[in-house]
């Protein structure tokens, strides 16, 4: 099964000029959604890790999947306002303007070792804020690893710091 021909590009979404890379297909599929998994567990290498951490929203599907394969707590890094205890911020640049995400203060221990998991990896501003947050709290990045990797958009060099990893390059 060739996992890039359960993924569509939508042209024009959210907004004109972005082809959107629609995993839904994808999703839907369930030998599909085994087989990635099993293949975001196998970028790993072995390593072990004590918290996956996801950013909103589409971390949250494969996030928490790969958590329960590793015997790993899950962590939600969500947009301001969407946690409900307390939180640190952390505020990154976008193209046009700027962007913030939240994580509980008390997600991630000293010394935790961590995956940080996203769908896409695009210009990266995302995965590096995330990558703050977790070592602000004190949390070992292990890998970021991503099902997807825009690499004309060159985001993996603003992580180039971390072992990063991705199932599908376009």
């Amino acid at each position: 099964m060739e996992l890039r021909s359960l993924i569509r590009d939508i042209h024009n979404f959210p907004k004109e000029g972005v082809v959107f890379k629609d995993i839904t297909m994808l999703l839907q599929n369930p030998d599909a959604l085994k087989k990635t998994t099993v293949a975001l567990l196998n970028l790993l290498e072995g390593n072990d890790i004590d918290k996956v951490v996801g950013m909103e929203s589409r971390g949250f599907i494969f996030g928490p999947l790969l958590a329960d394969k590793l015997n790993a707590g899950f962590v939600p890094i969500r947009k301001p306002g969407k946690l409900p205890a307390e939180t640190i911020s952390e505020t990154y640049e976008l193209e046009y303007g700027t962007d913030t995400l939240e994580i509980h203060l008390d997600a991630i221990q000293k010394g935790d070792r961590v995956l940080i998991h996203d769908d896409v990896l695009a210009t990266g501003g995302t995965a590096k804020a995330a990558c703050k947050l977790v070592e602000k709290l004190g949390g070992e990045i292990v890998q970021c690893n991503f099902l997807i990797e825009l690499a004309f958009l060159n985001g993996k060099e603003k992580i180039n710091e971390y072992s990063v990893q991705s199932l599908i390059t376009y």
